[in-house]
């Protein structure tokens, strides 16, 4: 069965995959694979350095520091052994979860989206 890795984010009260901002001369992918290590403990490595699997663009609304935005975010598919994870200050939990349970604690487009193209990935992969 095909797992996901989620993070119950603190301030959304959401859960998303991991991820985060590019650190200065930082990658996408390094990014990826930083924030993915640093928000839930896990080492992943990606499936396909060189291919994203998914560009998400979704609205930031204003707040006291920063005017509403687009916010864009690479994803990659990163490989990984379920096991232990650890929760971060960004997060109030950390969990592997079926690509079916995913949907269920988020069922957002961008969620959505991300769950079927993982399963029609599968399916070519078949």
């Amino acid at each position: 069965m095909a797992m996901t890795l989620l993070v119950h984010h603190r301030k959304l009260d959401k859960w998303l995959q991991p991820g985060g901002h590019c650190d200065p001369g930082e990658t996408a992918l390094e990014a990826a694979l930083r924030e993915t290590w640093e928000e839930t403990g896990v080492s992943a490595s990606a499936l396909s350095p060189n291919r994203l699997f998914d560009i998400d663009i979704h609205r930031i609304p204003a707040r006291a520091d920063a005017p509403a935005h687009l916010h864009y975010d690479a994803r990659y598919i990163l490989v990984a052994e379920p096991g232990i994870t650890a929760t971060s200050h960004e997060s109030h939990a950390v969990e592997w979860v079926s690509l079916e349970e995913a949907l269920r604690r988020n069922p957002e487009q961008s969620i959505a989206r991300m769950v079927a193209k993982a399963k029609a990935l599968m399916d070519d992969n078949s």
